[in-house]
């Protein structure tokens, strides 16, 4: 209405009211004659006349029952009137009693009936006029669209005010900028002027004073409202979904515990506050529980498939729970350098699960017991994971859970927080006591027997001493005899790597059964011996025994490492080669109970700190023996995967980068000094740097395969040199890393970003070797500078095959004559020549004017005049063979590399170059024709021959690369090695699945054929598979087929006393779920984010379109079998996407946005199908599985995903839900949905309830 319409209309209104006071009409009369006002029904004009301008002019009882009437019949829409009275007469509570009296009343009856159903002109005029009066949209700061979202905040905004208004009228209330501000609340100036005003009749005032006291008690009773579950599903929208908002109703409740009430007449007001406090902890703490009567109720609440702590037991050991854990911890044993923390990524797959994590790192080990020998990473990667990764993982899932659930962060009580935080020790706890269980698993290998029986022998002390109360407490010392008495084991180990980073404290030795009772009193024991820390701690000096001693033996605190350190950085020559070794020895490679430090400490030797007045010269100059030592040391092939482990990968290749910069720019100092020896020189150290750079990224790939995808994101889990660098300044720019649970744990190494093209050299080399590697060498001009360093490596490469031809020794050996004949030279300059040498022995090679064997021993010479030079000759050997169109023999190219790796020695001293040419080797070989690879296998296997089975199961990895059907049935091979017997006919479905069957006790048997388990050959052949997209179909094919299966047998006739069983039906679900559980993480290792993105946006999408047509080659299926099947994909469906991309609110913004845009569009896609638009051709008991457990699984386990789906996919859900009579599950998927559909879900509440 306009201004003067308005202003007639509020006359003519007011004038109806006079009229029906005079004639004390009945409220019959009064709704009859009032009506005439209301344009439609409900009149919002009519509610905000009357509320506005008549409550205090006209304050009588016989208006306050026509608005009662009026509300009750459907004239007066209840929110719009109790939100205009909220707002007139709360602030004037003391002054207006007998208003607050009534409106209390009116708030008791009307406040939770809603009625959404009004016309739309009412509609947006009802939402207007709620929102000026309670100053939704300010307060609350969003924009206030539909009528259920205007119920939702108008019944919170309620119980704010009424329960503040209780506070202030009883001087507790304080303001807080943590609170919310509302529109109305303390009493104000004004209304103490009214109240004074009034009266001076003592006993009005009495009434008055006994009116308010009464009103506050009726306002704390009008609380307990919030005990009906309609009031619990409202507050639990504002809890979910404006959680800054809710705690402050969780701070004025903390406001009123935290004051005593002085007078004894509020007792029963603490009683009516700690019912409402009762009843706002059930808010918290309330979760929609299907209906369990109901098929589809039973498989969502089924939950996770690990059995509590108190329920393990050994065979429990091989549940589907831990394949996941297994199948990643194998997984990273192959090898590869991983971009991201192990810690981070096995603290998001366990949880809280931690026995899951022990047993799964219990088992990795146990299979290192026989392994395959090779150039891979053997036991100390894999007790790196056991006893500091697993560790620190926990301690970062602990950590994170303090702060979710910190006062601070959700307003709990301290009690409350101090409650939780004790139960998630207690689980820890547990899951360390239950290991005892597991003797099998607790053997330690030979390696590790001395450690683990010093741990239990330093129990054994603490408890004799303990029990004693003498004696100078537990030490690390030899207790000669009595360390075989301790009996340690893997337990002991464990304890104490949790001990060693406070997870736990030294109670633990107390534990039943911990320390074996022969071992508490070691009377026989000998004197302890001093550990070489010690003795190097009190000063001695750094004589060769003691360094020997330091290297083998692992430091046991943080000052020794930080002591050892300042010597590497600031000592004397030969005390900073000693130092960079011994950090580099056992320290870093066993010393798992401060792995992290070490780690830390590596990283910074690598760029040490620049002086003050370092003048033009390069600091990192005065640095080299230092750095040769640990480079040397660090470049083991275990070292590098500890490392890798720990995430450091990205700090370590831009402290490498500026190393490859300096050294490869300087000249050798003399011709006498060679590349090879122990003695640190210029060449050596740029060959080691640049190779363990060259090892952190597949730099003989072509660009086509190093592409990066958006974001910087590698494709396929391939690193580039550019997304190391990238991701180090990115941590670095934050002062904040992925790696470990404490941000402290790796220092930034510097605050300079670091870019390739910032180092001109490097940056040639790279540019040079992407070209080499991509296409063939151009032309080049004789008087090139390149022309020239390249005739001075053919004439020194010439030189040594004439005299290494004269001589019968077949070995290349570099003599005080021949040294005289090598260029000096700076490393890039030669790096820029070698290919054009390479061009020039090859073809002369190929036409015959030079033999293979003169090819093998020039090429060696070129790496053991700079080893770096191995670099180059793979990538042009590489970019060769994929060119060369060759028949069934090996190329050329492939045949001079496998002869140049026969030459060299098996030597740890060699692994910096076996790391590099093996992987480089096994790529080759994959470019060229099948039989190409065992060939090569063949003569590796005669020049090492214990390497035998190692050769045999990588040559065996190359038949899935191309061929299809060898992949598929490789997966089929997985899933009946996990789920062992249980598909057999005349086996009860009770028995257990085997992680063991899938990967194998050990790695390899000892015999004369090796055995080698389906998925331990799968992990290490997933990546070499060229149609990876094929992996996902195979999965999606083999978990429909198994799900189908394990349903059928729940049916069949045998198993008809179990059919009536419910349990017999959730184990056979359970057992569907390890299927999906088992394709999931396959999927997953398979092909990393693409393959997961593709499952949700194409695979499943098609399977379900077309699942018809299987369905109808096996004839009828049964309604529970296609609702198993279609539980199973969801639970495949959303465990891939949680292992891929995580379920937490809080992720980095491209992962945050790329996983909302995956899930969206798989959620359109069955809002689509809802709606009609789409036809599915799947069974519909399948489709409606697939839907319900998808959402429900969505909303227990994922509910972060839900909040990134449009709001009309959302809307299109819960319909659809609803039409299937899952009311509760639409509800809980809208209750998830963020603010947008907060009105809808507000909605759907008063339908339910």
């Amino acid at each position: 209405m306009e201004g003067i319409e308005w202003s007639e209309y509020e006359r003519r209104v007011v004038d109806t009211v006079k009229w029906c006071q005079e004639r004390n009409e009945s409220p019959l009369v009064w709704s009859i004659e009032m009506g005439k006002w209301a344009t439609q029904v409900p009149s919002p004009d009519l509610g905000q006349v009357l509320v506005s301008h008549l409550c205090f002019q006209n304050n009588t009882p016989s208006l306050w029952k026509f608005l009662e009437g009026a509300m009750s019949s459907g004239l007066l829409f209840p929110v719009q009137v109790l939100s205009l009275l909220s707002a007139s007469i709360i602030p004037h509570r003391r002054s207006q009693p007998e208003a607050y009296s009534l409106y209390l009343q009116l708030l008791n009856r009307y406040a939770l009936p809603f009625n959404p159903v009004v016309s739309d002109v009412s509609r947006q005029t009802i939402i207007n006029s709620v929102d000026r009066a309670l100053k939704l949209s300010e307060i609350y700061d969003i924009r206030v669209l539909e009528l259920g979202h205007v119920f939702v905040l108008f019944f919170f905004s309620i119980i704010i005010g009424l329960i503040d208004s209780v506070l202030d009228d009883w001087g507790l209330l304080q303001s807080s900028l943590e609170r919310p501000s509302l529109a109305f609340g303390n009493t104000n100036s004004k209304d103490m002027d009214i109240d004074s005003k009034q009266s001076n009749n003592l006993a009005r005032k009495e009434h008055h004073e006994e009116m308010r006291t009464k009103n506050s008690f009726m306002a704390l009773r009008y609380l307990k409202i919030n005990r009906k579950q309609k009031s619990l599903l409202l507050l639990r929208l504002i809890h979910l979904n404006m959680p800054k908002k809710f705690n402050g109703l969780l701070c004025s409740l903390q406001l009123f515990k935290a004051h005593h009430l002085a007078s004894s007449d509020l007792n029963p007001a603490k009683q009516l506050l700690a019912r409402f406090s009762a009843n706002i902890e059930r808010v918290v703490d309330f979760v929609h529980h299907l209906d369990k009567r109901q098929l589809i109720g039973m498989l969502v609440d089924n939950g996770p498939p690990c059995r509590p702590v108190s329920q393990l037991n050994f065979e429990s050991a091989f549940s589907a729970c831990w394949v996941p854990l297994d199948i990643y911890m194998e997984n990273v044993m192959d090898g590869k350098q991983l971009v991201k923390s192990a810690i981070d990524v096995i603290a998001g797959i366990m949880a809280r699960n931690f026995s899951c994590a022990w047993l799964s790192a219990l088992r990795l080990v146990q299979r290192e017991r026989d392994p395959l020998e090779g150039p891979v990473p053997h036991l100390e990667a894999r007790l790196c994971v056991l006893l500091s990764i697993v560790p620190l993982a926990i301690a970062k899932v602990l950590e994170d859970e303090d702060q979710v659930y910190s006062p601070s962060a959700l307003g709990n009580t301290m009690s409350a927080y101090e409650k939780a935080h004790a139960l998630r020790k207690y689980g820890l706890i547990s899951s360390l006591q239950v290991l005892g269980q597991f003797s099998g698993l607790l053997c330690p290998p030979a390696s590790v027997v001395n450690a683990a029986n010093i741990a239990a022998a330093k129990a054994a002390t603490h408890v004799h001493n303990s029990k004693n109360e003498k004696g100078s407490g537990p030490g690390y010392g030899n207790h000669g005899q009595g360390l075989m008495k301790a009996g340690g084991n893997m337990r002991h180990l464990i304890v104490e790597a949790c001990i060693a980073r406070n997870l736990i404290d030294a109670s633990a030795y107390f534990w039943p059964c911990y320390v074996v009772a022969s071992a508490i009193t070691p009377s026989d024991t000998s004197p302890n011996q001093n550990s070489p820390w010690s003795t190097f701690m009190e000063g001695a000096p750094l004589s060769s025994s003691l360094i020997s001693s330091l290297v083998t033996t692992p430091a046991s605190s943080l000052q020794e490492i930080e002591k050892l350190y300042h010597i590497a950085v600031n000592g004397s020559k030969e005390e900073k080669s000693a130092a960079s070794k011994i950090l580099c020895g056992a320290s870093l490679r066993i010393g798992w109970n401060i792995q992290e430090h070490v780690v830390r400490f590596v990283v910074k030797l690598l760029s040490p700190p620049t002086p003050l007045n370092s003048g033009p010269r390069s600091h990192l100059v005065d640095h080299m023996s230092m750095l040769y030592g640990i480079l040397k040391e660090a470049s083991l092939i275990d070292t590098v995967h500890i490392l890798s482990l720990h995430g450091v990968v990205p700090e370590i290749a831009a402290s490498l980068v500026p190393l490859c910069e300096v050294f490869g720019s300087l000249e050798p100092t003399s011709r006498n000094k060679s590349s090879k020896g122990d003695e640190p020189n210029v060449y050596m150290i740029f060959s080691l740097a640049f190779l363990f750079l060259l090892r952190l990224w597949k730099f003989y790939k072509p660009p086509i395969e190093q592409c990066i995808t958006e974001h910087a994101r590698a494709f396929r889990g391939e690193l580039t040199l550019e997304y190391l660098l990238l991701l180090r300044n990115s941590r670095s720019t934050s002062f904040q890393y992925e790696t470990n649970s404490n941000p402290d744990h790796i220092g930034c190494i510097s605050d300079k970003a670091i870019y390739i093209d910032s180092y001109p050299k490097l940056r040639s080399w790279y540019c040079q070797n992407k070209s080499c590697v991509a296409s063939t060498l151009s032309g080049l001009s004789s008087e090139s500078p390149v022309h020239e360093v390249s005739n001075k490596i053919l004439n020194m490469v010439y030189s040594k095959m004439t005299i290494t031809g004269s001589s019968s020794s077949g070995s290349p050996a570099s003599t005080g004559e021949d040294t005289l004949q090598r260029p000096m030279l700076p490393a890039w300059e030669v790096l820029e020549a070698i290919p054009y040498v390479l061009e020039a022995i090859l073809t002369a090679c190929a036409h015959g004017r030079l033999s293979s064997r003169n090819l093998t021993i020039g090429l060696r010479d070129l790496v053991d005049f700079l080893p770096a030079s191995l670099a180059t000759i793979i990538s042009y050997f590489s970019a060769e063979i994929t060119r060369e169109a060759s028949e069934i023999v090996l190329p050329l190219p492939m045949a001079a590399l496998v002869s140049l790796t026969i030459t060299f020695k098996l030597d740890k001293s060699l692994e910096y170059i076996h790391a590099v040419s093996g992987p480089a080797l096994e790529n080759c070989s994959s470019s060229c024709p099948w039989p190409s690879i065992p060939v090569i296998g063949c003569l590796w296997a005669q020049k090492i021959r214990r390497w035998h089975d190692f050769i045999v199961v990588s040559c065996s990895r190359s038949v899935f690369r191309q061929n299809k059907e060898a992949v598929a049935q490789l997966l089929r091979s997985c899933f009946t090695a996990f789920l062992g017997s249980q598909l057999a006919a005349t086996t009860s479905l009770s028995n257990q699945s085997s992680v063991n069957g899938l990967l194998g006790f050990t790695i390899s048997a000892c015999s004369i054929h090796p055995f080698v388990a389906p998925g331990f050959l799968y992990l290490r052949s997933c990546r070499t598979i060229q149609n990876v997209q094929y992996v996902n179909g195979v999965i999606v094919g083999l978990v429909a087929e198994y799900a189908q299966e394990l349903s059928v047998r729940w049916e069949r006739k045998e198993c008809r006393r179990l059919k009536s069983s419910q349990a017999s039906l959730c184990l056979a679900t359970t057992k569907a779920k390890e299927v999906a559980t088992l394709g999931a993480s396959l999927l997953c290792i398979a092909g990393g984010f693409q393959l997961v993105q593709e499952l949700y946006t194409e695979t499943i999408p098609t399977w379900l379109l077309s699942s018809s047509e299987a369905e109808s080659k096996q004839g009828e299926v049964s309604a529970v079998s296609c609702v198993v099947e279609g539980y199973a994909m969801a639970y495949l469906l959303i465990l891939s996407g949680s292992i891929m991309w995580g379920v937490q609110v809080q992720q980095p913004n491209w992962l945050f946005t790329r996983r909302a845009r995956i899930v969206e569009i798989h959620m359109d896609f069955l809002a689509g199908v809802l709606d009609g638009n789409i036809s599915v051709g799947c069974h519909p008991s399948t489709w409606k599985a697939y839907v319900s457990c998808l959402v429900g699984l969505l909303v227990k386990f994922a509910p972060a995903w839900i909040q990134g789906v449009n709001p009309k996919t959302l809307r299109t859900l819960a319909s659809g839900l609803r039409g299937w009579h899952e009311c509760e599950l639409a509800l809980s998927l809208l209750e998830r949905g963020g603010t947008a559909v907060m009105g809808s879900a507000a909605e759907l509440v008063n339908v339910t309830s």
